[in-house]
């Protein structure tokens, strides 16, 4: 039984309202900033209410940009990322889903060697295996395209093993079931699997939406031509650039919305993103 200790309970909220002040305090800093004229943060003092210039900047990133950074329009960037992440998402949860049902349900020789062939690539990150991947997207001339930036990442050992830990708890007798009722294994996977793994396929699709968003070294290496840059790859460059001080104004309204689509997409599948972390029985 827990006790009900007001002092505990106080000093939990305490607590807890101290870490998102030390979490937010920064983002509402970005976003001071991106309210503020040219030179505001560059004096020493640091503005701590919003400016004037709000809609200035933002609809300046999203349809001129910072010419002296080499970057396309914001409006640009954030599509390309938008794709990217959608493509990369939906094809590692369209192939692990494929792969932990084949591993699972048919039975094959060395069935198990495959599963375990699939886990280790988690030791060969596309960073430990970037210059022959590289070598290979170059050869079949898919540099700058969108086929190049996410098919090197689609494949996903994580998804497949947490995709069969959940298939081996489905029971024998539902398959046998719906084998009796005339179900194959396309309607099988189709009407059975697929609704019970909706939570697990949220919960995926939110974590690899933010890994394909956030994705700059692969990105950085096959792209040239500036329409397929990233988000990501555009803020390095607003805040490299080569002549004078960087406009922090610009590039703290880039941060602020290249943060907004990964926000929203937490936000709107929160409850089946938590559902799908916690929940044990389906």
């Amino acid at each position: 039984m827990v006790e009900n200790r007001p002092f505990l309970s106080f000093l939990t909220h305490l607590v807890l309202i101290a870490g998102v002040l030390i979490v937010v305090f920064p983002v509402y800093l970005a976003f001071v900033a991106s309210t503020h004229a040219d030179g505001e943060f560059l004096s020493g003092l640091v503005p701590l209410l919003p400016g004037p210039n709000l809609v200035e900047n933002y609809w300046h990133m999203l349809t001129v940009g910072i010419s002296t950074a080499g970057a396309p329009p914001l409006w640009i960037m954030l599509t390309n990322s938008l794709i990217i992440a959608i493509c990369i998402a939906v094809g590692k949860i369209i192939i692990s889903l494929l792969s932990a049902y084949a591993i699972v349900f048919f039975k094959f020789p060395f069935r198990l060697l495959a599963f375990w062939i699939i886990f280790i690539t988690l030791m060969l990150p596309v960073e430990v295996r970037i210059i022959p991947t590289f070598k290979v997207v170059a050869d079949l001339g898919l540099l700058n395209s969108y086929v190049g930036l996410t098919l090197p990442l689609i494949a996903s050992a994580t998804a497949t093993f947490l995709f069969r830990q959940f298939f081996l708890t489905i029971p024998d007798e539902l398959m046998e079931a719906a084998r009796v009722d005339g179900a194959g294994p396309l309607k099988f996977f189709r009407d059975i699997l697929l609704p019970l793994s909706r939570t697990n396929i949220a919960a995926l699709f939110v974590i690899l939406f933010i890994y394909g968003w956030v994705q700059y070294l692969w990105p950085l290496l096959v792209t040239t031509d500036s329409r397929y840059y990233t988000v990501v790859m555009g803020i390095k460059r607003l805040a490299a650039t080569a002549d004078g001080e960087p406009q922090w104004h610009l590039v703290m309204a880039a941060v602020m919305l290249a943060m907004l689509p990964p926000v929203l997409v937490v936000i709107f599948m929160q409850r089946l993103f938590v559902k799908g972390l916690v929940e044990t029985e389906k």
